[in-house]
């Protein structure tokens, strides 16, 4: 399917492929550094793409050879305390949290320290079989700061966390799969395909199940069990008052394919 509705930035790139925001870092000289710059404009996109109705998925690649491979030290070889706290740098990760359509992240090469936390600050990782997953902070004097100990220890464990963490071990695509890292590996040229073949899934389901779902999810992460359950239940209360679930299940009852509005 060809591309359409391209938008120009200077650090990334961002088309549309049918229902399918594609979003790509565009660095390769510097291996995709997550530079202030770059943060910016991912968020600007990925914004761009969570206001448009149309956009019913995302995916976010670095392109075939390398995600991003982390920050870039170059911005904070002079950097102080009180320059982290009083800059906005932090608050780039906060609006790229908050995006509601789901967020496909689609690795190849390196995916290392922030490139890492970015990874898996989406909501799924499609991941080729070159994919290199790690936390190497410590080897700078630095620890994660975008969520990185946060995520990875929810997904892995404590003891794998803690050695890629203290150690700054890389772990490949196939050892991201087995410990729940990463959804499949597939083959290089196939990464991004498949990340929008996945996006392309979502998109026909009704939006705001999807949205509503997704956010459940995410609150799983983050509440006790008790409490996310109660959240859930208001959720799916709530979806009973939509077009769309009235559509779907009468679609279940005639045995014929539903045609979700997103209302």
């Amino acid at each position: 399917m060809r591309a359409e509705g391209a938008m120009t930035y200077e650090l990334i790139r961002s088309e549309r492929d049918g229902p399918v925001g594609v979003v790509t870092i565009d660095r390769p000289q510097q291996l995709n550094a997550l530079s202030g710059a770059v943060l910016a404009e991912l968020a600007d996109a990925l914004e761009g793409f969570d206001a448009d109705p149309t956009v019913r998925a995302i995916v976010l690649t670095g392109g075939p050879k390398v995600f991003a491979a982390g920050a870039d030290l170059k911005e904070f070889a002079s950097q102080t305390a009180v320059d982290m706290l009083s800059s906005n740098r932090m608050s780039l990760w906060d609006r790229l949290r908050g995006i509601r359509t789901p967020v496909i992240a689609a690795v190849s090469g390196y995916a290392l320290g922030g490139g890492c936390e970015l990874a898996m600050q989406c909501d799924m990782i499609v991941a080729s079989d070159t994919a290199r997953f790690g936390q190497p902070e410590i080897n700078v004097g630095l620890m994660p700061g975008a969520g990185g100990t946060q995520r990875l220890t929810r997904t892995v464990g404590k003891y794998r966390a803690m050695e890629m963490v203290l150690t700054g071990r890389y772990i490949d695509a196939h050892e991201a799969e087995r410990h729940g890292l990463v959804n499949r590996v597939v083959a290089p040229e196939q990464v991004i395909e498949e990340a929008k073949d996945l996006g392309r899934l979502i998109a026909e389901k009704p939006p705001v199940s999807v949205q509503l779902a997704k956010r459940s999810v995410l609150k799983a992460l983050e509440a006790p069990l008790t409490e996310g359950a109660e959240y859930e239940r208001q959720l799916f209360y709530f979806l009973f008052g939509t077009e769309d679930a009235k559509e779907g299940i009468r679609a279940f009852i005639e045995k014929r394919k539903p045609k979700y509005k997103g209302r």
